[in-house]
């Protein structure tokens, strides 16, 4: 019995002994690509959406890009659009990186946005709201290149935000809008009685 557990450990012994540092010498290889991962998400928050510099995304981003929104997919064109309008209506836009968790080829982030709204949107004047908004992204990242992506935030927090901010503009506008309503109404009604009374003076 001594002899076949001896046969048994002087076996196996180097075998599990191949097995551990190969182990081991994996790890430094995944960590290391796992890192290279992490530095490409911080430049699309650092370079693309803190200091503009869109040129970037050519960069870092697959050709097949694709965003998967909740009911509809995006390519990098209609994304990269997207980040240029906040960044174009939210000029000191900053996000910054609450957390980051990597494995595999995945990339996860919990990133705060701030922003204020100094420039007109369309033919609507500059606000001047302050936007607070925290979100999660998750990235595909293959051969240093973002494939695809995932977000999720709260939009209607950030119409809260506007509505809170903005609620005696909103105000006075409806207070405007009710007397429009009320003026015209008036008007209309005087416009109807004379109307009758023509008619009713070229009917007797």
């Amino acid at each position: 019995m001594e002899k076949v557990l001896a046969f048994v450990l002087l076996t196996f012994a180097p075998l599990s002994t191949a097995f551990a540092q190969s182990m081991v010498s994996s790890l430094p290889a995944d960590s290391s690509q796992q890192e290279k991962n992490k530095a490409i998400a911080r430049r699309v928050f650092e370079e693309i959406f803190n200091q503009g510099k869109f040129q970037v995304a050519d960069e870092i981003y697959a050709k097949d890009f694709v965003n998967h929104g909740l009911h509809r997919n995006y390519d990098l064109q209609v994304d990269q659009a997207a980040a240029r309008w906040e960044k174009k209506h939210l000029p000191d836009l900053k996000i910054t990186v609450d957390l980051m968790v990597a494995e595999g080829d995945l990339v996860t982030v919990i990133w705060t946005l701030r922003g204020t709204n100094s420039v007109p949107i369309g033919s609507l004047p500059a606000t001047g709201v302050r936007i607070e908004e925290r979100g999660i992204t998750v990235w595909r990242i293959v051969d240093g290149r973002i494939r695809e992506e995932w977000t999720s935030f709260d939009m209607l927090r950030i119409v809260r935000q506007f509505v809170s901010q903005l609620k005696w503009q909103l105000m006075g506008l409806l207070g405007a809008v009710v007397i429009l309503i009320w003026v015209a109404a008036r008007f209309i009604r005087k416009l109807w009685l004379i109307y009758s009374s023509k008619t009713a003076k070229a009917t007797s």
